[in-house]
C-alpha cells in the first residue's frame, strides 16, 4: 500500500473508524466470494477494523487479515480476538504462494500500487481463486449526499470507480461488477463522527477541520430532509468488482 500520510492516517481513529463507518451487506460479501461455500479460506486485505473480516466470519469463512496501521491492527484485535490480523500490504503480503481461496479488500483499494499490488494478489491467491474490491459509497444521487461529499471532500463515485477500476492485471480475468443498496440509520452526531474518520478530515490543519464541521452543521440545520431529524437515513450504493485468478 502507498506510503502517504493519508494513507497511514486512520489509526488515531481506529475505534471511531469502526463505530461509525458502515458494514457491508451479506450479499454484496456472498457475491465477492463468489458464493464459496464456508468455510474457505479467505484474506481481507488493508482489513482496517475488521469491518470485512466480521461479515466473512459471520459466513463462516475463515479469514486472515493483513493491515499496515499498528493503531488500526489495535482496534481490530480489541474487536475481533483470537483472528489473526498480520502486519503487511498489498505490496508485501506475508502469506505463502497459494495461500487463499479469496482476497476482498473493502474501501482500501485506492491506496494500493497497482503494478506491485495485483501480482502480489496473485501470488498468495490459488489458481481460479477470487480477488473482489469493494466500496461503500454514499449515494449521491440524493441531493443533501451530494452536499454532504462535497463538505467532506468524499470524491469516490459508482461511475468514477467503474471508469477507472479496468482490471487487476494480466493475471485475472475481466473484472465483474454488482452493486448492492442499504441505507444507515445515524443520528445527526454520529454523520459528524463519520466524516471525522475520513482522510482528508485527519490530515487537515485545525482551521479546515472547523470550517467541515461548520459547513456540516449548517447542512444538518437547513437542509429540508434533515432539519429536526433526530435519526438521518444515510443511502448507501455497495459497489463490488470481482475477477478470478488465471
Amino acid at each position: 500500500m502507498t506510503d502517504s500520510t493519508e494513507a497511514l492516517s486512520f489509526g488515531v481513529a481506529a475505534a471511531d473508524y469502526d463505530r461509525y463507518r458502515p458494514r457491508y451487506p451479506e450479499a454484496a460479501l456472498r457475491w465477492a466470494v463468489d458464493g464459496l461455500a464456508a468455510p474457505t479460506r479467505t484474506v481481507d486485505l488493508g482489513a482496517g477494523t475488521g469491518i470485512v473480516t466480521a461479515g466473512l466470519l459471520a459466513l463462516g469463512h475463515q479469514v486472515t487479515a493483513v493491515e499496515p496501521d499498528p493503531g488500526m491492527r489495535a482496534q481490530f484485535a480489541a474487536v475481533l480476538p483470537g483472528t489473526p490480523a498480520l502486519a503487511g500490504s498489498a505490496e508485501s503480503i506475508p502469506l505463502p504462494d497459494g495461500y487463499a481461496d479469496a482476497v476482498l479488500v473493502g474501501q482500501a483499494y485506492h491506496w494500493f500500487d497497482r503494478e506491485r499490488a495485483h501480482p502480489e494478489v496473485a501470488r498468495v491467491l490459488r489458481a481460479g481463486g477470487t480477488f473482489a474490491a469493494v466500496w461503500n459509497l454514499r449515494d449521491d444521487r440524493v441531493g443533501w449526499v451530494t452536499e454532504l461529499n462535497r463538505i467532506a471532500e468524499i470524491g469516490d463515485t459508482v461511475d468514477h470507480l467503474r471508469a477507472t477500476v479496468t482490471g487487476f492485471g494480466p493475471r485475472f480475468a475481466t473484472p465483474e461488477w454488482a452493486e448492492f443498496g442499504q441505507v444507515t440509520p445515524l443520528a445527526p452526531d454520529d454523520l459528524l463522527g463519520m466524516v471525522r474518520t475520513r482522510s482528508h478530515y485527519l490530515t487537515a490543519e485545525p482551521a479546515r477541520r472547523r470550517e467541515v464541521e461548520a459547513e456540516l452543521g449548517e447542512l444538518l440545520t437547513t437542509h429540508p430532509d434533515l432539519a429536526g431529524r433526530d435519526i438521518i437515513d444515510l443511502p448507501y450504493r455497495t459497489l463490488v468488482a470481482r475477477a478470478h485468478r488465471h
